[in-house]
């Protein structure tokens, strides 16, 4: 293994994985959605919930499709590119797989199509069921990959053969990390505010071209309620997710926050250019004592620096620390964004101002482009180790030659490609389409008197 063939596999790997988690993302949180629009359909019985209802899942349909082909892809790219770590880590990560497809696939798959056909052939109670199904499903799925990833984050329940092979001591241990819980609800609600904005930012073009009022109205009022309660609670996640990555990956949180020497009173840095060399930042703009502040709860308190362990234990600090700002920096626009749809809301101006409208339509990447920031600041921060303090990354991979890993990165940028084409004409079709006229698939309603008589009779 040459190290272009790891850099290869590397770059190919995150590649694929960075393209697959928005479609998990867009799924969950549409079904989230979908559900919210099921009980309120069920509730009201208003026509404009069945439209928003059978329009979103139709749109659901496409990413969950998505998802699944991308998703094919990551188990055998792991054998391939990454053979010693499936070997060594099997035992382990295995099961994990294994149970997301019994508990959480199979379901999902049994119910999508009663999901996405069965609106007008069974009753509203068990439609609503089968949205819900689907949901959890997806909820189930997300907590078994997460679940592998906190391990290999904050690995636990194991011992290490002699052969460097994990073996498991306590699945309890294993399935249930320190890291489980902060990283699974802060991706889960990163999740529904990314199939939230979705829906954000189409009913902000309908009212932005100012066709189908109602609709976008109430699609736009749902969604922003949810958002409302979301965005602030996503603040509060990523702060108790960030602490417990303090408190079991200190470097990794030093590389976020630019941290290099390990002192007390340690400042914000909001800005600077990390100098790797050097081991410094460069044009620093920061607050004195608020790091110290935020992570230990004490303005004087100790914060270890990245210059506290050798520099190949370190992550690649230019890509974790500003991924980790451009994150944030997201999570603030989201945040104004859905404190001024809240204000007009109150004052009955949502479908009036303009300009808001097309805010909406260019918010509704943020939260995609900041799941993936956020996945950057956790899979390159955790480097050198595919897991954690007992496994390096360049020992996880397949002894396989640098050409043949960069024939099938071109093929998978090829093919992912047309894959994004086709999901976006299809669903930019299904957009400007506009929602089901359901009045006009119903058939003509017949008048009295003009029923036609069989030939040789004479209507009465």
């Amino acid at each position: 293994m040459t190290g272009s063939a790891l850099l290869l596999s590397r770059a190919q790997f995150a590649f694929t994985i960075g393209f697959h988690i928005l479609w998990p993302a867009y799924t969950i949180g549409v079904s989230g959605f979908i559900v919210i629009i099921s009980v309120l359909w069920l509730q009201t019985g208003r026509p404009v919930y069945r439209a928003l209802l059978r329009f979103w899942v139709h749109l659901f349909a496409l990413g969950f499709a998505m998802g699944v082909v991308t998703g094919l892809v990551m188990s055998y790219q792991i054998g391939t590119n990454w053979s010693a770590f499936a070997e060594r880590t099997a035992n382990v990560i295995g099961p994990f797989f294994t149970y997301e497809v019994l508990t959480a696939f199979f379901l999902e798959a049994g119910f999508v199509g009663v999901m996405l056909f069965g609106m007008n052939r069974v009753s509203p109670r068990l439609h609503f069921a089968s949205c819900l199904a689907v949901a959890l499903g997806a909820l189930i799925s997300a907590f078994w990959i997460l679940a592998a990833n906190s391990w290999m984050q904050t690995p636990a329940g194991f011992r290490l053969e002699a052969d460097g092979k994990f073996a498991l001591v306590s699945w309890i241990d294993a399935i249930f990390t320190p890291s489980l819980p902060y990283r699974y609800f802060h991706m889960v609600t990163a999740a529904y505010l990314a199939g939230t904005f979705v829906v954000i930012g189409v009913c902000g073009f309908y009212l932005w071209r100012r066709c189908h009022q109602e609709f976008a109205r109430t699609g736009l009022s749902v969604a922003l309620l949810i958002a409302l309660v979301l965005v602030p609670v996503q603040g509060a996640l990523g702060d108790l997710h960030g602490r417990n990555s303090f408190q079991y990956q200190p470097i990794k949180v030093a590389a976020m926050e630019g941290d290099w020497q390990t002192r007390r009173g340690q400042p914000v840095v909001l800005f600077a250019w990390p100098d790797v060399a050097n081991e410094r930042n460069d044009y620093e703009l920061a607050i004195p004592g608020l790091g110290s502040l935020i992570l230990t709860h004490d303005w004087n308190g100790l914060v270890p620096g990245l210059t506290s362990v050798s520099p190949q234990e370190r992550p690649p600090v230019p890509y974790v620390f500003f991924a980790f700002r451009i994150m944030v920096g997201l999570w603030f626009l989201m945040l104004l964004l859905v404190v001024a749809g809240g204000w007009l809301m109150w004052r009955r101006r949502l479908d009036e101002v303009r300009f808001f409208h097309l805010a909406c339509v260019w918010s509704s990447p943020l939260p995609f482009l900041a799941v993936l920031c956020g996945w950057i600041v956790t899979e390159v921060g955790r480097q050198p180790y595919v897991v954690y303090g007992h496994f390096r990354t360049a020992d996880a991979v397949s002894p396989v030659a640098a050409s043949a890993v960069a024939g099938s990165f071109a093929l998978f940028i090829l093919v992912y490609t047309s894959l994004l084409i086709a999901f976006f004409f299809y669903a930019i079709r299904t957009v400007l389409r506009g929602p089901i006229d359901e009045a006009a698939e119903q058939p003509a309603a017949v008048q009295p008197g003009l029923v036609s008589a069989p030939a040789g009779q004479a209507a009465e």
